[in-house]
Order: C-alpha cells, then sequence, then structure tokens
C-alpha cells in the first residue's frame, strides 16, 4: 500500500525553512516587528535578553521566525551550554569585536589637558572609535571661549568640553557657563577635582586617599612630594594611569560626566 504524506501542500506554497541560531553572548539581532536591535547578554529557558547600543535590556521570548540576523528572519534557540558571559570595553560597554573605527564626526569633545585626554583615551577609547568622536585637548580653560567661537558648534556639529574644578564660584565655572551660553548646540560639564588625577580611585594607586596640598603649592607636585614619590609629574602620571584598567578604577563622578558627553556630541543626548 502506498503511503501519503499527512500533508498535501504543494511544495510551492508551504513556507520557507527558517534557520535556527544560537542565542550566543554578543549576537546581535532585531526583534522582528519592532524597532528594538540589541546584543545577546542573557538567554534563559524560552526567553532572551537585549542590550542595545544604550545599555537599555529587554526580554523577549524565543518565538519561531522572532528575530532579524542581518535582515534575514531567524529562530532564536537556546545554546547548547548557555551563551557566554560577553566581552566587555575598558568603559563596560559590549565589545563589538573586528568593528572598524568609524569615519570621525563633526563634533569634538575637548578636555583640558593631555593627561585627561590620555584618561579618556584609556577607558573609552575603544567606545570613541566606533562613535567616532574625536578627543582634543585646550591646554587649559581659559581658552575656551576662543576655542567655542572658532569651532562654531552646530545641530550637526556639537561641541562637548570637560573641564577641571567644576565648582561654583571658581573661575573655571564662570568661563564654562559663558562657554555653554553661546550655543544649545555646547555642552560643558566638569568634575569636582583639582586635577583629573584625583578622578582616579585611591585604592587603585594602594593609597588610602588624595593628600591634601596646601593652598600656594602646585598641586601635582606636593602630591609626589607626600606620597614620597620622585618629584617628577610627567613619571608620576604615567605610574597613575597604569594603574587605570577600566572605568571601576574612576570615581563615578568622572564617569557619568564622560558618558553625558559622549551621548550630547553624538546626538544621544538632549540638546
Amino acid at each position: 500500500m502506498r503511503e501519503y504524506s499527512p500533508d498535501l501542500t504543494p511544495q510551492w506554497k508551504r513556507p520557507k525553512a527558517v534557520p535556527e541560531v544560537a542565542a550566543e553572548a554578543d549576537l546581535v539581532v532585531e526583534v522582528a516587528g519592532t524597532d528594538f536591535c540589541g546584543a545577546v547578554v542573557a538567554c534563559e529557558a524560552g526567553t532572551v535578553t537585549l542590550e542595545d547600543r544604550f545599555g537599555k535590556r529587554r526580554v523577549f521570548p524565543m518565538e519561531p521566525r522572532g528575530f532579524l540576523l542581518d535582515g534575514a528572519v531567524v529562530t532564536l534557540v537556546r545554546p547548547p551550554r548557555g551563551p557566554s558571559a560577553p566581552s566587555r570595553t575598558a568603559s563596560g560597554s559590549i565589545a563589538v569585536p573586528g568593528a572598524r573605527a568609524r569615519v570621525a564626526r563633526a563634533g569634538r569633545i575637548y578636555v583640558e589637558g593631555r593627561h585627561d585626554a590620555e584618561l579618556v583615551e584609556r577607558v573609552w577609547g575603544d567606545d570613541l572609535r566606533i562613535e567616532g568622536v574625536v578627543v582634543e585637548y585646550l591646554e587649559g580653560v581659559d581658552d575656551l571661549p576662543a576655542v567655542v567661537a572658532e569651532f562654531g558648534p552646530t545641530p550637526d556639529a556639537r561641541l562637548g568640553v570637560l573641564v577641571d574644578h567644576l565648582v561654583p564660584g571658581s573661575k573655571e565655572f564662570r568661563i564654562a557657563a559663558s562657554a555653554a551660553a553661546t550655543s544649545p548646540d555646547v555642552l560643558v560639564v566638569g568634575h569636582p577635582y583639582v586635577d583629573v588625577w584625583q578622578a582616579v580611585k585611591p585604592s587603585a594607586l594602594g593609597i588610602a586617599a588624595w593628600p591634601v596640598v596646601p593652598r600656594g603649592q602646585d598641586w601635582k607636585t606636593g602630591v609626589c612630594r607626600a606620597l614620597g614619590w620622585p618629584e617628577n609629574t610627567g613619571a608620576a602620571w604615567q605610574h597613575i594611569l597604569s594603574r587605570v584598567g577600566s572605568y571601576k578604577d574612576l570615581e563615578p563622578t568622572l564617569l557619568g560626566r564622560v558618558e553625558e558627553l559622549i551621548d550630547f556630541v553624538t546626538g544621544d543626548g538632549e540638546a
């Protein structure tokens, strides 16, 4: 006796098979029917957690034909052993293996000096290259008004500025307020520390606290003296910088301000 398939639908009418893809960590997919796109950060029985480029996480059911991978419909399935922990950049962002640096944006981030720029590069360098954000330094906040005027910020070329010792009543505060008032496309933020050195947590250096340097003394030289370091501020900074492995070694006050500037310059923050 001849056996017949229970499915008598002609082959040309049958839906095309949808490939199954393991929800491995860092796999970037789009949720079908939505505009949410993110990387896999967790996978449980029947659900997957995605994190978008802004750090927002959402949980989705792993329904058949529920996701898009490179524009093609796929079905996510749980990996045999679950996704491994995603790799992270020094800033805590999900790393994008093999990602090429983006062409530099018209917008810029300015910091006060070379040490500030080197610290930002050490922690946020990978993120800045992917976003196409260039960091330059002013060699002092006194030049800020002239820099803003020459830059000519626009909605498509925003200017973000990080200022040291930005506390009410200080010279830096007055200059920053004046510069920020010139355009809605300028954002000036700062930290309360005398110098960006202090934004490195003392624990990262194996000291109890940053020393208090009497007024009238060069602050960096005074720090070297108090800590028993040679009075070579360049060498001291290289030692400090070498102890910074990730965002965990920096004070939250600085972390928040730099993230704010990156969001602003890339258009992800409010004007």
